[in-house]
Parts: C-alpha cells; structure tokens; sequence
C-alpha cells in the first residue's frame, strides 16, 4: 500500500528512517549501487520528498 512520507529520523547506525503517514517507518539508505538515493544526505532533500509515496510493506501484510 502506497503511504506518504511525513518526516524522518536517525536510527543507532546512523541510517535514514522515513515515518510513513500509517505510523510505520521505511529505511531509506543511499548505499550504491543497491539504492541510489543521494537526496537522503541532505537537509533539503529529504524535506523535498516529504509527501512522496513509498509501497509500505507492513500495511500490505495485513
């Protein structure tokens, strides 16, 4: 199921984490060249793909 993007957040590693609008929550890694996401690195990126539509897998197995 497609959900929105409405914020983001560090996990203990270090890595991206969007918060979906269903209250779960999505890695969102730049790690080349598995996932090319160079917009997670920045401030402005990430602000630019608040409401961006990802598939969330934990609404879909329900």
């Amino acid at each position: 199921m497609q959900q929105a993007i409405v914020g983001f957040h560090l996990d203990e590693e270090n890595h991206w984490i969007a918060v979906l609008a269903c209250g779960h929550t999505q890695h969102v890694r730049h790690d080349p060249p598995w996932q090319s996401r160079p917009w997670v690195l920045t401030e402005q990126g990430r602000s630019e793909k608040l409401g961006m539509m990802l598939e969330c897998k934990k609404c879909d197995s329900y």
